[in-house]
């Protein structure tokens, strides 16, 4: 066992050891109370989260891929059968869900 100098030392490093780790414990109870908080904030203000914003951006282009390529299979069956630049549903000006007329 040592005495003096030597054992007040080892003293003095065993209780700085200890501070960092209680410091260490309180840190990470701090960020999981910190980023349970936040989680909670998004939840309640309705934020998508990140993966959930890319697939349905996905699905959009995709389906946006797709109007593409039936708006041209559509003008080449039309084409086909000599029908002169009918108007198609794409082309018209959406109605308002009222039923009048845009102002401009």
């Amino acid at each position: 066992m040592s005495t003096g100098p030597n054992r007040l030392l080892d003293d003095l490093a065993k209780l700085m050891t200890d501070a960092a780790g209680a410091a260490q414990g309180v840190r990470r109870e701090v960020e999981t109370a910190f980023r349970a908080q936040a989680e909670r904030l998004l939840n309640n203000m309705d934020v998508v989260q990140r993966e959930e914003f890319d697939a349905v951006s996905d699905m959009a282009r995709k389906a946006r891929e797709e109007n593409l390529k039936l708006a041209a299979r559509i003008k080449a069956l039309e084409a086909k059968l000599g029908v002169a630049d009918a108007p198609s549903a794409a082309d018209k000006p959406a109605k308002p869900a009222s039923g009048r007329t845009a102002k401009k």
